[in-house]
């Protein structure tokens, strides 16, 4: 009897010790990182995105070449969606007045995260990953909810 508590004991302590979930506070820095990516946008702040995204973070999308029909690989990085960030709603006519951000943490493993993100327009799903204690996104993958608009 003594020898089986020991041991679920022992079980119970090398399972807490090895697994590592993530934390509360690690869900609400993941769903940061993702409102900070699309808030940028909403309220002219690059900084803001900066904050967000690491420095070799790259954002995909499928386009349409108009004249020829053909589909390709869209890329834009870090340094264009900063810029994205300082330009793009500078009349504050690019979005409604109480914008779409629905932030839905699809995995979290370790140090890694998959999110999606509904806005008004378009979807996105990101990679955030956790890099010396931080949370930043890596990767985004989105696309008009009417693909038509590629």
């Amino acid at each position: 009897m003594k020898q089986s508590i020991i041991l679920t004991m022992s079980l119970f302590f090398v399972l807490t010790f090895c697994v590592q979930g993530q934390t509360q506070q690690d869900s609400l820095n993941i769903k940061q990182v993702a409102l900070d990516y699309i808030e940028s946008q909403h309220n002219v702040k690059p900084e803001q995105f900066e904050r967000a995204a690491h420095p070799r973070m790259v954002k995909r999308t499928f386009w349409t070449n108009k004249k020829t029909g053909k589909e390709y690989l869209r890329e834009t990085f870090t340094d264009a969606m900063i810029l994205l960030a300082e330009t793009y709603n500078q009349d504050e006519d690019k979005f409604p007045e109480n914008p779409k951000k629905e932030i839905i943490i699809l995995d979290v493993f370790d140090r890694v995260a998959s999110v999606k993100l509904i806005a008004d327009d378009w979807i996105d799903y990101m990679h955030i990953v956790k890099l010396n204690g931080k949370w930043q996104l890596v990767n985004v993958l989105w696309q008009f909810n009417d693909s038509e608009e590629h």
